[in-house]
């Protein structure tokens, strides 16, 4: 089981996320901008991180910029609603391990999560 912090400004996102990933037995946390995430970070102290690019008051980048200098470790996977290869070299250049587009396909999404999650854990 891994601790998992799932960032998006739209409340239904998070509410699919939090519904999926808890019955795969993760522990979900949700936040629903830049700011709370790092706020969250402090207490939540997440192995992972589904991130959402276009947010308000940070977008996605900046907090993978904030995120990644609070924790090295942390797994980031990008989720942007664009398949842009742009967006997609710019989040791995900033530190993201993966990249997924929405509507995000739930089996390649546990694939990412299980390579990710035993990489780190082990």
């Amino acid at each position: 089981m891994a601790r998992i912090l799932v960032v998006d400004d739209e409340p239904e996102v998070l509410d699919f996320f939090q519904t999926e990933l808890t019955a795969l037995y993760h522990e979900v946390e949700t936040a629903l901008n830049g700011r709370e995430t790092i706020e969250k970070m402090k207490t939540h102290r997440p192995h992972l991180m589904l991130l959402d690019v276009k947010m308000p008051v940070m977008d996605g980048f900046q907090t993978l910029s904030e995120a990644k200098k609070m924790n090295p470790r942390l797994v980031v996977v990008l989720v942007t609603a664009t398949a842009q290869i742009d967006i997609a070299s710019r989040a791995i250049q900033q530190g993201a391990d993966e990249y997924i587009t929405k509507p995000v396909d739930l089996e390649k999404l546990n694939r990412i999560l299980t390579t990710k999650i035993s990489e780190l854990l082990g």
